[in-house]
């Protein structure tokens, strides 16, 4: 669309993504701490699960995970019995996101997805996300896919390669933030979009490795507002008083102390099948009777008929009252909490036959063996697509082992149950207020205040 076509009166929108964000943080955050006093400061609940994909989900299209389909940081295929954690395409989520949305209205708005998660091939104007390309001989290149596609090589001349061993792992840092912030503002100069989303993981790191409350998790406060202030410093800049910047705290990260392995529950009960090899032992999905997807506080049990009541009710009665437990969610008990359109899910559906979820001091980690061992290979390595769950223990490093530890005690923080007397555990703040009237707001409001700032009902 020509430029003579672009309303001089849009705003420019940043909505920042902030996993382990809250209140008390804002005093070690200057910049952040400035922008909630010249807005507004409000709790904000994340959907259960509180989640990294189920969360930016629901802030970019406004849906529940029944609607929008992510329940967890992976995804299974009841059918063919396929699991990928972090799996990436845009297409997997059920409802439109604000790129689609805000595009469809206005076509002259211009949007980025600028590292949110499950946005590969999104419609986005700017998109980039870790894409590393893998090689013939099994060895990998890094690259990032971008829109347009040559956008990366442009960045990487310019910053050098995203570092990805600072996104996730054991020496996960603010490197990959400030590359998030600072090939943002490269990729924006001169043309900047309209409305950006952009996913700044920091505090996530130091939260999970030492504790909510550990001086690292104190001082990445610190390290991440100083990059929010070069990007809201150049931002300012180039539109000037047009910009608008919202701010969404994921979810709140919580100290734990306590470790469930739901797998391991469920294999002494005789339901969870393993295939056994040369390099360890395997979760066989389409063999088991019962089987959990383990994700930071919540888990997804797959059952081989979720319509056998009786495999239900013994499931149910396996965790009910154990230690760690808060919450056995079957039935319409999923439907009440958003997690499934339907009771039971069945085919179609992402949403375990069963969910379990955890009280605040305990996480669930997707061990299925009973002897070390046994573990599988890739327990002992950074393989975020072929675990059947998330591992925390990703972040630390076993120098003995010269490979990802197996203690689960080592792990000090955790998120993804939500307080049900108080579900609003993190923050969002607009600056300006952008005619915000509420008082408390959930992830789920998040799109449609964006779409307002457009005129879009």
């Amino acid at each position: 669309m020509p430029a003579s076509a672009v309303d001089p009166a849009l705003p420019h929108v940043l909505l920042l993504s902030i996993p382990g964000l809250r209140r008390e943080d804002l005093a070690r955050m200057p910049t952040l701490s400035a922008l909630a006093a010249a807005g507004r400061c409000l709790p904000l609940a994340p959907c259960l699960p509180a989640l990294t994909c189920p969360v930016q989900a629901a802030l970019t299209t406004g849906a529940a995970p029944s609607g929008h389909g992510i329940v967890a940081n992976g995804i299974f295929e009841r059918g063919s019995h396929h699991l990928e954690m972090w799996i990436s395409p845009d297409s997997v989520h059920q409802s439109p996101r604000l790129w689609d949305t805000l595009k469809a209205a206005r076509p002259e708005i211009r949007t980025a997805a600028w590292f949110a998660l499950q946005s590969k091939h999104a419609t986005a104007d700017l998109v980039c996300l870790p894409a590393p390309k893998h090689n013939p001989d099994g060895t990998e290149t890094m690259w990032c896919h971008t829109r347009p596609e040559p956008l990366y090589a442009a960045l990487r001349e310019r910053l050098g390669e995203f570092p990805l061993h600072k996104f996730w792992g054991p020496i996960a840092g603010i490197e990959s933030s400030r590359w998030i912030v600072r090939s943002f503002l490269e990729a924006a100069r001169g043309n900047p979009p309209h409305f950006a989303y952009l996913y700044l993981p920091h505090l996530d790191y130091a939260a999970q490795r030492s504790g909510p409350e550990s001086p690292q998790a104190l001082a990445a406060c610190g390290e991440l507002d100083a990059e929010i202030a070069v990007l809201l410093t150049e931002m300012r800049a180039e539109v000037g008083e047009k910009l608008v910047v919202l701010v969404a705290g994921e979810y709140r990260i919580h100290p734990v102390s306590h470790t469930l392995f739901p797998n391991r529950v469920l294999r002494e009960a005789g339901l969870v099948a393993v295939t056994d090899g040369p390099d360890g032992e395997l979760l066989d999905t389409a063999r088991s009777r019962a089987w959990a997807l383990a994700d930071h506080q919540v888990s997804h049990i797959y059952l081989a008929d979720g319509s056998d009541a009786a495999l239900v009710a013994r499931v149910a009665d396996l965790f009910r009252g154990r230690e760690g437990v808060a919450q056995v969610l079957h039935g319409e008990a999923l439907v009440a909490a958003g997690l499934s359109a339907k009771s039971p899910p069945g085919q179609g559906s992402s949403c375990g036959d069963l969910v379990i979820v955890s009280t605040p001091e305990s996480w669930q980690s997707y061990f299925y063996w009973l002897d070390d061992a046994r573990a599988p290979r890739f327990a002992r390595t950074v393989d975020i697509h072929r675990k059947p769950g998330y591992d925390p223990l990703e972040l630390h490093f076993d120098r003995a082992a010269g490979g990802i530890p197996l203690d689960t005690r080592l792990v000090k923080g955790s998120h993804g149950a939500l307080d049900p007397a108080d579900p609003h555990e993190t923050i969002f703040i607009a600056a300006p207020a952008a005619g915000l009237e509420q008082q408390r707001l959930a992830s789920t409001d998040i799109a449609g205040i964006v779409k307002r700032l457009f005129g879009i009902g």
